[in-house]
């Protein structure tokens, strides 16, 4: 017997989310004759567990693609021609499934979306607010009673399969904001309408440290970039003017009320603003490149080297780097082997870094060789062959157009080895040519644990990660290389990492400057289709330590 209808819950590495929905689904499932699919867009072990504890379908894609393309996998997958869509954070109400089998028995064939009500609710961490907007995550409130609307969210909604049929599959490059709008627009210029089911309820979860105030706050900063760009494809966005207008009303409404989901809903429209300043350039093709090119100049580079100002004085102020100097004076004494390609046709910060380096109370072997017609990391194989690197604690490799604060050595390892850090790079200014926008540093952190670090221009490497890593492969230019160290990381249980405590300035050459970066990017492909690596989307950080 054919399946009532196909619930399909796209998922990508929160089994405990998706455990609670499960349990409110698949009850309902079996009373009324539907189907469930997990499809994983991750994928994991954890997640294939809870869907099998379930005894629910599961799929997965072998890497993530995205929210609309694990939708229309679970559109192939399944025949039911009810076709129900919910994410992996809700939890469905009693009644729910009942209620869109009965309205799409009783509505016509022009209703191509039952859109569900969606309810928000935060767990653990209670927010605050005065109740004059609504919650800071999705939800839908269109009262008691059915209404005709002109768009459902996926996070509980039912399409009816004929419509995907005649207009098409979801989109799968729209990512998170405007993924179903879009379809449903379709929907619409084709004559079909929607309509909104009041008793097919669920409650939207934010639990644990997600429903901290923090990580709302960053969560809608991220949408606000993503909301504006989404609108911009479409229509004329509102002027700066408006978007910065909007930014005021929302934070004096936080500040006057003493809303906390107003301070949301402030960081929302400042990524808003971000996205207007600095618009996100669409997505390279390799997954192993950043897609920015992290060239920092004019008058955004001057604001942002006053900012940078700003954070030193204010951290010198506070006392934070006198503590961080006297507590890196009290640990043991490492031997440290510092190791760089040098150009001399180029200026260069190399006489600096050698006086900086040497001025440190650890022992250390600075060994700069010439650059010379090789790459970079085949000059730093031929240097690093000179030395027994397994008598040394530490190995660093520094680029020649880097500069570093006073007392950057001895407060780096501290930090370093105070987190466990195998491998390990500086934060760099906010002024740096950075083309990984997670490497900037940030206020008042002391080290934050990540998912990747870079290649340059400064990166250590412990003893277990030179055991493990060097000699580094016969790369020419490295690029990609950094996404491999984060996969064997990542696979060994390496804890890796940022210190921002001692940010270094990268602002006297861009990146990529002096040669073209398509060798580069052609080395890249051919290295890491032979070798796992991190990708794109799995760059984050991970942990944020504040504590000196």
């Amino acid at each position: 017997m054919a399946p009532t209808a196909s619930i399909i819950v796209p998922t990508k590495g929160r089994p405990g989310y998706l455990d609670v929905a499960l349990a409110s689904i698949v009850a309902q499932a079996k009373e009324h004759g539907a189907e469930v699919l997990v499809v994983d867009d991750g994928p994991s072990e954890a997640t294939e567990r809870t869907a099998a504890r379930h005894g629910v379908r599961y799929v997965r894609h072998d890497e993530p693609l995205g929210p609309n393309a694990a939708r229309n996998t679970g559109f192939a997958a399944t025949e039911a021609p009810l076709v129900v869509l919910t994410d992996d954070d809700i939890e469905a109400r009693p009644g729910w499934l009942a209620a869109f089998l009965r309205a799409d028995a009783e509505l016509p064939a022009d209703y191509g979306v039952l859109a569900g009500r969606i309810a928000a609710r935060f767990e653990d961490h209670p927010l605050r607010t005065c109740g004059r907007h609504g919650p800071p995550i999705t939800f839908l409130e269109h009262g008691d009673a059915d209404a005709d609307c002109r768009y459902g969210w996926s996070a509980n909604m039912a399409i009816r399969r004929a419509w995907l049929g005649r207009i098409g599959l979801f989109d799968p490059a729209q990512h998170q904001y405007g993924d179903e709008t879009e379809w449903e627009d379709r929907l619409h210029d084709a004559g079909g309408r929607v309509r909104y089911v009041a008793a097919a309820a669920v409650e939207h979860r934010r639990a644990g440290d997600d429903a901290r105030l923090g990580n709302l706050v960053r969560a809608a900063y991220h949408v606000g970039r993503q909301s504006r760009r989404f609108q911009a494809s479409r229509e004329p966005p509102p002027k700066l003017e408006r978007e910065v207008w909007n930014l005021a009303l929302t934070a004096l409404h936080a500040l006057f009320r003493g809303c906390t989901a107003g301070l949301v809903l402030a960081a929302h429209n400042a990524g808003r603003i971000h996205e207007t300043l600095t618009p996100t350039r669409s997505e390279p093709a390799d997954d192993f490149v950043s897609g920015q090119h992290g060239t920092v100049a004019g008058r955004r580079g001057r604001l942002r080297h006053h900012g940078d100002l700003a954070l030193d004085a204010l951290e010198a102020l506070t006392g934070r780097r006198a503590r961080l100097r006297a507590a890196a004076g009290r640990g043991a004494r490492r031997r440290i082997l510092v190791v760089g390609a040098h150009h001399r046709d180029r200026p260069t910060t190399t006489a600096e870094t050698v006086a900086e380096l040497h001025a440190s109370r650890h022992d250390v072997t600075v060994d700069f060789g010439d650059v010379g017609s090789k790459g970079k990391f085949e000059n730093l194989n031929d240097i690093i062959a000179r030395h027994d690197v397994a008598a040394f604690d530490w190995l660093i490799a520094i680029d020649d157009d880097v500069e570093l604060p006073r007392g950057f050595l001895d407060g780096f390892v501290h930090l370093a080895e105070a987190a466990g850090f195998r491998l390990a790079q500086p934060a760099q200014s906010l002024a740096s040519h950075a083309a990984w926008p997670i490497v900037r540093r940030r206020a008042f952190v002391a080290h934050r644990r990540t998912s990747f670090v870079e290649i340059g221009p400064v990166t250590a490497f412990d003893r277990t990660a030179v055991e493990a890593l060097v000699p580094f492969p016969p790369l020419r230019w490295g690029w990609g290389l950094e996404l491999h160290w984060a996969a064997i990381a990542r696979e060994r249980g390496w804890p890796m990492g940022i210190v921002d405590a001692l940010p270094v300035r990268h602002e006297l050459r861009t990146v990529a400057a002096g040669y073209s970066a398509e060798p580069a990017i052609e080395e890249a492909r051919a290295f890491l289709a032979a070798h796992p690596y991190v990708r794109r989307d799995e760059v984050r950080t991970l942990s944020v330590h504040r504590r000196l």
